[in-house]
Parts: structure tokens; C-alpha cells; sequence
């Protein structure tokens, strides 16, 4: 039996929950050591925070009312919005006064920003397309935000000739992330999907050949000293 463009989709769309997962679970080494540690020493809390806005925008955006059919869009970023809130709460935990007024205001940001949307879309807007238009360039533009937290180990990778601080594994997982959700978009066209998760993959795959061009450090008479790097999402 032929299978449907929709099955096919769906099953594509089960892959990328899998690898989506992966990605949303590669912080856990960092917070394993945060709480061993009792302390966040220079770690900080902003890609958790980005990524809990972009986890919201996407569950909106899979919402039946706004952009109907996208319930595998709606599980795997309720899941990522859960894991989010976890490593905020463990990171709020363990870390000083300062980060904590600002992972307050920040979420308080995030709340507003999203309840504005709403209310914008809901009230101003009265079709499913006018809805997915605007809330998936929100989404996108968060997406991509969050594909590109990596940029910055992207620049220390380059500058001291060693990809040792570049995450592989996570690298590769947001590459075959990107690729799956960009198919998936194309099985039944949706541009917002297509758009952040191939930036997404195009900036993974950055990764992966400077992972490839610096695979061997320079002698450890010449390299630099070592810089604490943040794991990112």
C-alpha cells in the first residue's frame, strides 16, 4: 500500500519530536554539574530563556485556532517548554541575587510579550491565515534565535584553532533536527517551519565543518588557555 503525503509527513514529524527531544535534553551535563557544583559558576541563563519563549510561540502557533493540524509542533515544544522551565528553576536555585531579578523579569517579559500576541491575534486577527502569518514570524525569528546561540563558540572555535569546546553530538542533532522539520514543512507547505529549521540547519552544518577544519588543536604549547563555554540549547 502507497502511503499518503500525510503519513509520511506525520512519521517525518515523529523523527523530528525524537531529535527535537535530543536537543532539548543536551543541557542535562551542565546541570548535573551546576547542582554537584552548587553553583552556576560562569554559566548564564539566557539561552534557557530564549528557548522557553521560542518553545511558547511555537505551542501557540500549533494551536487548532491559529494553525490547525500541527499537533506534533504542539507536543514536542510543550516538552521543551517543560524541560526549560526545570533548568531555569535549578539555575534560579543556585545562583546569586543579580541573575535572579533578571530571570524574573525577564520570564515576566516573556509572558507579557506572549499574552500580547494572543490578545493581538485573537482580537485583531479572524482568520487562520492572517493568524499564521504573524504568529509564524514570531516563532521563526525565536527559532532562529535559538539555533544561533552557538555563534559565540562558533567565534572561540575560529579564534583558538580547536573545535574541543564545539558540542559534536549537538551539533549533529541540530543539523538532523533542522533537515527533518524543514521536510517536514515541505510535505505540506509551511514557510515558518521551513524558514527557522533551515537557518537552523544551515548554521549546524557551519558547526560541523569547523568541527571537521579544527579537528586537531594546535600543540598545547601554542593554544591559548581554556575558556569556560557554556553548553547552549
Amino acid at each position: 500500500m502507497v502511503m499518503s503525503t500525510n503519513d509520511i509527513r506525520f512519521i517525518v514529524g515523529i523523527i523530528g519530536n525524537v531529535l527535537s527531544f535530543v536537543l532539548f535534553a543536551s543541557p542535562m551535563p551542565t546541570f548535573r554539574r551546576i547542582i554537584k557544583n552548587k553553583s552556576v559558576e560562569e554559566f548564564h541563563p539566557y539561552p534557557y530563556l530564549a528557548s522557553t519563549m521560542n518553545c511558547l510561540m511555537w505551542i501557540y502557533y500549533g494551536m487548532p485556532f491559529v494553525h490547525p493540524h500541527s499537533i506534533l509542533v504542539v507536543t514536542i515544544n510543550s516538552v521543551g517548554l517543560f524541560m526549560q522551565l526545570c533548568y531555569i528553576s535549578i539555575f534560579f536555585f543556585y545562583t546569586g541575587k543579580r541573575y535572579r531579578l533578571q530571570i524574573v523579569s525577564i520570564l515576566f517579559g516573556e509572558i507579557v510579550g506572549l499574552a500580547a500576541a494572543v490578545a493581538g491575534t485573537m482580537l485583531g486577527l479572524h482568520t487562520y491565515a492572517s493568524r499564521t502569518t504573524v504568529v509564524g514570524i514570531l516563532a521563526t525569528a525565536f527559532g532562529i534565535c535559538m539555533y544561533g546561540s552557538p555563534l559565540s563558540i562558533m567565534y572561540k572555535v575560529i579564534k583558538t584553532k580547536s573545535a574541543e569546546f564545539l558540542p559534536t553530538t549537538l551539533s549533529i542533532a541540530c543539523f538532523l533536527n533542522g533537515i527533518c522539520w524543514a521536510i517536514y514543512a515541505l510535505l505540506k507547505f509551511d514557510p515558518y517551519i521551513l524558514t527557522g529549521n533551515g537557518v537552523g540547519a544551515l548554521l549546524a552544518l557551519i558547526q560541523l565543518a569547523l568541527i571537521v577544519i579544527y579537528r586537531n588543536p594546535p600543540p598545547k604549547d601554542e593554544k591559548p588557555s581554556k575558556v569556560e563555554l557554556q553548553n547552549v540549547v
